[in-house]
């Protein structure tokens, strides 16, 4: 079903002016507001198959406008766009009704594709649905989630989906990426916040007792049982159960989750009465339950009940954009709790930490930076604030064995690559810095630095033009 009517509000005359004109070019009638008043006016006066609406204008603000029409024009399609890539901005986006959210700056490709996607949808009758508006800030300091990259910008919208269902969740990664944070982010956006959020570490217990930790027990039910224990499931009664490392629980207590989830009743270890239980499962593990599945460790009719929603968290890795972000994050907060001056990260250190992969994900980046600012006296951490990132083993590299550990990082798949001239790429990229730091320690003495680097002046001043190096008189 093609769009033929949009309506684009943004209080940027720029913006208005750049997404009518590649609208238009479609073959599609735009209509403009510079507010979120006269917005809402235009969708009262006007039937539109798409609207675009700024975050942040004059009036009524892109969310409260989004909201007034989904109350009034439930079939309309609404994207968010905004400057400020929040969680928060992304999660509210999505549980009021939006059906996309978009980030300045971006390619006017991104609309084109969005249009595809849009028109799709429409064919296929199916859209977002209306979510209730929640309390927004619900996160305290140690409990943030952070990241602004497109993979944690998909985690935001999908959290906002699946918050107000009751859909059983299974949150699937590495260790260290932030299960319990994102399991807790979907209860507290969910018609259950208010209710209690249990967790429950199935790795962590051992599988004797489990089962009681789960269910609970009755008075008498073995010898040391001298008093009703209420279990797990209904210590979350109204609210949320997170099981966390499910696919390490005992084969044969499989069934009895299962039985939980099928009939929502459960029976306390050395009870006989059935008890309903309103309880909304998320669970998590960063094993292969297809692959457990398949080796008979995990029970396939209970993975496909917890595999309803599958939300998959990529590793810091593959995000690495997001690393920056993180250390200020961490670092503020190791200060905090330490009750210190809050230290930073000097430029090469904060290279180091990008470009690190982190195997431990964002746990171990926390550890790091804790261990950073305690062992350090200086306000500033550098390099060697952090030597067990320096090689596999903790121990500091040699001058050579940093660079042969940055090509290996930065050119993973050099076999493949044609054609692509790495030597001077690579040459060009020591030789700045080098020069850079001669000339810093000679206080911009050219003549002295080209006796230090072994070469002729007028070499040194060519190379200054060539990379492109100011020079800072004293």
């Amino acid at each position: 079903m093609s769009i033929n009517n949009v309506l684009v509000a943004d209080d940027d005359e720029g913006m208005r002016w750049v997404l009518s004109k590649a609208l238009r070019k479609k073959g599609v009638n735009v209509d403009l507001a510079r507010d979120g008043d006269e917005a809402l006016r235009l969708v009262k006066e006007n039937v539109y198959d798409l609207a675009l609406l700024d975050i942040k204008m004059p009036g009524l603000t892109g969310l409260e406008l989004l909201e007034c029409i989904k109350k009034m024009r439930n079939n309309l399609f609404v994207v968010i766009i905004t400057a400020q890539a929040t969680m928060g901005n992304a999660v509210e986006a999505m549980k009021r009704g939006a059906y996309d959210y978009l980030t300045k700056p971006f390619d006017l490709s991104v609309i084109d594709a969005l249009f595809e996607k849009v028109s799709r949808a429409r064919e296929m009758a199916s859209q977002v649905s209306v979510l209730k508006e929640e309390v927004k800030d619900l996160y305290p300091l140690e409990k943030t989630i952070i990241g602004n990259s497109p993979a944690m910008q998909e985690i935001y919208k999908m959290i906002g989906k699946v918050a107000p269902s009751d859909a059983t969740v299974l949150l699937l990664g590495e260790s260290g990426t932030g299960k319990e944070l994102i399991a807790r982010a979907i209860h507290n956006y969910s018609n259950r916040l208010g209710n209690p959020f249990i967790t429950l570490n199935c790795a962590a217990i051992p599988n004797e007792l489990l089962e009681s930790e789960l269910f609970g027990f009755d008075k008498g039910a073995f010898t040391d049982a001298s008093e009703r224990k209420l279990g797990k499931f209904e210590q979350a009664s109204g609210g949320t159960l997170f099981l966390d490392e499910i696919g390490d629980m005992p084969f044969d207590l499989q069934a009895k989750i299962l039985r939980v989830l099928q009939e929502r009743v459960i029976i306390r270890t050395g009870g006989s009465k059935s008890i309903p239980v309103d309880v909304r499962i998320v669970a998590a593990t960063n094993q292969d339950l297809e692959e457990s599945v398949r080796q008979r460790l995990f029970r396939e009719d209970l993975y496909y009940r917890l595999n309803v929603i599958p939300i998959h968290l990529i590793p810091l890795r593959e995000r690495c954009e997001d690393v920056p972000l993180l250390v200020d994050y961490f670092l503020a907060k190791t200060c905090a709790e330490l009750g210190v001056l809050l230290k930073r990260c000097s430029t090469e250190a904060m290279r180091l930490l990008t470009d690190y992969g982190w195997p431990g994900n964002i746990r171990e980046l926390e550890n790091t930076i804790k261990r950073g600012v305690i062992l350090s006296p200086d306000p500033l951490l550098i390099v060697a604030d952090f030597p067990a990132l320096m090689s596999p083993h903790g121990e500091e590299l040699s001058l050579e064995g940093i660079v042969e550990l940055k090509l290996r990082r930065s050119f993973p798949n050099i076999e493949q690559m044609e054609n692509s001239d790495v030597l001077a790429m690579v040459l060009k990229q020591v030789e700045r810095p080098l020069l850079r730091f001669v000339l810093e320690k000679t206080h911009g003495n050219q003549v002295r630095a080209a006796d230090i680097l072994g070469i002729n002046r007028n070499t040194v001043r060519k190379m200054i033009n060539d990379l492109g190096i100011e020079l800072h008189k004293e």
